[in-house]
């Protein structure tokens, strides 16, 4: 959704839309709608009870063109070559599949998979992962008898509810899809992320050798990364990673977001002109993605270049409501000397959150940095810090920012505790590594 400046949204961001090119079969289906409305006018002064049935269908089609979910307008920033026409001629496309009753089930399906892919990319997840699981639970209906239809849908419900940060759920959901189908990969990623996510990692290595073994390509390539880098295999961690962008078309978002993790690795890693290079790469390939731009803006800040930092964070701001944009911009603020126009973001970013949580959305970790980064007030980014921990106690990440709360609180023996978990999988994350020479 774009935004007008980085403090309000844009009410034309949210304003449905149809694609231009559909005007013909809009204008023809409006002819329509006038045409069932006269039937059932008149059905109301005839006993005929064929026009009473025509009047009927025309009133059960636009009761379903009111419960469909809208599509809502991408910035033109964003709207990246002929990409948002695609979506458009495709959200038409499933819409009047589902209006004409014409295998609706798998219509619906796949609009659930365009609004996933919609929240990706315009960071709308409070209005298209809500408006997903909708049309995948109007699927999953207890006489649904479609195996096949009933696997995918499983699926993409789960993958939703990563999305959502509902790890347990998510995985619940994967392991009953699973056993209706054990040879696809798509599951096979999700239950990867749902077991990373909890903190379940060899379980988690394990799905990710299947999914590799039945589809070596860009996701299972990205997968095998991330938990080489989580075992502090860092050299592999990057090498399967190149081979992750070089299996992505480029332009396309997933491309776009796996040469980001690239470029993440190497500047996690002091590889900072690599680092630089894929940022840039990316923003050749996919302009304006506003990812890349924050991550740049990161760097920018380390080199003490803060006005082109903020330039770019106001940028990306402008582009999606990303809450971390917001904090990054926030904290920049604050380093820089500018309180009062830090503390002046912190409202608008608990507001962000605070939709997020209304949307089904769990932000715990999120809270907790706000709290730490911004406000200073580590007692309460604790009991946030905690909420999550009750979730995925063996999760490294909540274990190793509760060590680091704890440790700016100055409670040592606690900041311990969580550390030696945090450490259990010999990660060597610089800033985990870094706390641990600290802590001694």
């Amino acid at each position: 959704m774009p935004i007008v400046n980085y403090f309000e949204t844009s009410s034309r961001a949210r304003r449905p839309i149809f694609n231009p090119s559909l005007l013909k079969t809009t204008t023809m289906f409006l002819k329509i709608k006038l045409f069932l409305v006269l039937l059932i006018f008149a059905s109301c002064n005839t006993e005929n009870p064929t026009e009473n049935k025509i009047a009927k269908a025309g009133l059960d089609a636009m009761e379903v063109i009111k419960e469909l979910p809208q599509l809502l307008d991408r910035g033109t920033l964003i709207q990246n070559g002929n990409e948002w026409e695609r979506v458009q001629n495709q959200y038409g496309k499933f819409r009047q599949q589902i209006i004409r009753n014409q295998k609706p089930l798998e219509a619906k399906l796949n609009l659930a998979r365009l609004f996933s892919q919609e929240a990706r990319v315009t960071g709308e997840h409070g209005y298209y992962y809500p408006a997903a699981l909708k049309l995948l639970n109007d699927i999953l209906k207890p006489d649904l008898e479609d195996k096949d239809l009933k696997f995918s849908v499983l699926s993409a419900k789960a993958s939703v509810l990563l999305s959502q940060h509902e790890f347990a759920k998510a995985l619940e959901i994967g392991q009953e899809a699973l056993k209706m189908n054990p040879y696809n990969a798509q599951i096979y990623g999700v239950l990867v992320d749902a077991n990373v996510e909890l903190g379940h990692y060899k379980k988690a290595v394990e799905k990710a050798d299947k999914m590799v073994s039945i589809r070596p390509d860009l996701r299972s390539y990205s997968r095998v990364s991330y938990l080489r880098e989580i075992y502090g295999r860092t050299e592999g961690s990057m090498e399967v990673m190149k081979m992750a962008v070089k299996a992505g078309y480029p332009g396309y978002e997933e491309t776009a977001w796996t040469r980001l993790q690239l470029g993440n690795l190497y500047q996690r890693y002091g590889q900072m002109e690599n680092a630089k290079m894929q940022y840039f790469k990316i923003l050749m390939e996919r302009p304006n993605y506003p990812f890349a731009m924050a991550a740049l803006a990161k760097m920018e800040v380390q080199n003490k270049n803060y006005e082109k930092a903020e330039k770019l964070l106001k940028e990306a701001c402008a582009l999606i409501p990303e809450v971390s944009f917001y904090k990054q911009l926030a904290q920049l603020y604050f380093e820089t000397g500018r309180k009062e126009e830090g503390e002046k973001m912190i409202p608008q970013i608990l507001s962000m959150l605070k939709k997020d949580i209304e949307s089904g959305h769990n932000v715990n970790l999120l809270y907790a940095a706000v709290y730490a980064d911004l406000k200073k007030d580590y007692d309460k980014a604790i009991e946030y810090a905690l909420a999550e921990y009750d979730r995925r106690p063996e999760n490294i990440d909540v274990n190793k920012m509760l060590a680091t709360l704890y440790r700016q609180k100055g409670e040592t023996v606690l900041a311990k505790k969580y550390l030696k978990k945090a450490m259990i999988t010999n990660s060597k994350n610089p800033a985990l590594l870094e706390l641990r020479k600290v802590l001694g």
